[in-house]
């Protein structure tokens, strides 16, 4: 697949919601509209800020498909909003602190255009930035699969994080509309924390998710961010997957209190194998390089307790 012989790339929706985060939202737009992505609907949906951020969105306004500033019922209350004003085939929001980098889109597009049978995509390979927007580090994923959803190895444990294989990092992935639709086009906006979670809930009901092997978004870390409450967070995603997986569910803890009660369980379950499908690069120094899907297998072991 030689990039420059493209001559459709697919639509994409892409949102960003922001309330009163004009000091890092010129960075997340510059690093998706910086991208030159050729068939981009890029939307902005601000909360009613007055700390800057409108004038730098009015910056960048001819290059945006829509925006709005006015009051909202919240983050994921403003993401929906945002959908609803968009049409492309490929669906994603990246928050107003996070950024994109310079070959993410066209990784997607591409992606999508040639492998008509994936429906929801996420990075592998996840990035973290500081305030500052300098990269500290990164999390290799071991991979996804339906089975470790269901198990609970996507959410934190907290103090005994044998089962625990990370996050679905939100920035990273990607989704065509056919399965948002399939889920009733919106986040639930009850999960005020986990409405992510709860949307990758409700797609792993219609649709696996492929992980890629390349990174896609840098996640900002701050103060006072939605992401620092952990517990709250934690206790929605466990509501979330017992309500959209039912008997599916292994033992997951309910309450903090009852983690001690499941160290058995954890420990039997320390190392269990599962299997996922990647999609990788092929013929890499060769202008006719493409994409293919692989299955891999990954276990679930232990990682150090925070």
């Amino acid at each position: 697949m030689n990039f420059s012989t493209i001559t459709h790339w697919p639509k994409i929706a892409l949102v960003t919601p922001c309330f009163r985060h004009a000091h890092f939202l010129e960075a997340t737009i510059d690093s998706v509209l910086s991208q030159g992505y050729p068939n981009l609907e890029y939307v902005i949906v601000d909360g009613g800020s007055d700390d800057g951020t409108i004038e730098v969105i009015r910056k960048y306004e001819r290059h945006l498909h829509w925006w709005c500033s006015e009051s909202d019922d919240g983050h994921y209350d403003a993401v929906n909003k945002g959908f609803r004003h968009t049409t492309g085939d490929i669906m994603a929001w990246i928050n107003s602190d996070d950024i994109h980098f310079p070959w993410t889109l066209r990784t997607v597009g591409s992606i999508f255009g040639a492998l008509s049978e994936v429906s929801w995509i996420s990075s592998l390979q996840q990035m973290r930035i500081d305030y500052h927007g300098l990269c500290i580090g990164s999390e290799r994923m071991a991979g996804f699969s339906r089975a470790a959803f269901a198990d609970g190895c996507y959410v934190p444990n907290p103090g005994f994080r044998t089962r625990f294989l990370g996050f679905i990092q939100q920035e990273s992935s990607f989704w065509r509309r056919s399965l948002w639709e399939a889920v009733g086009a919106s986040i639930r906006t009850d999960f005020s924390l986990a409405g992510d979670f709860d949307l990758w809930a409700r797609f792993y009901q219609h649709a696996d998710l492929f992980g890629i092997t390349s990174p896609l978004a840098g996640f900002r870390l701050t103060e006072h961010q939605r992401s620092s409450q952990a517990e709250a967070y934690r206790s929605q995603a466990i509501a979330s997957l017992a309500e959209t997986m039912g008997p599916e569910v292994d033992a997951v803890p309910r309450h903090p209190q009852q983690t001690r009660s499941c160290l058995g369980v954890f420990r039997r379950r320390v190392g269990r194998r599962f299997t996922g499908r990647r999609i990788v690069r092929t013929n890499c120094d060769r202008p006719d390089g493409g994409w293919k899907i692989e299955e891999h297998e990954f276990r679930c072991r232990p990682t150090r307790s925070s």
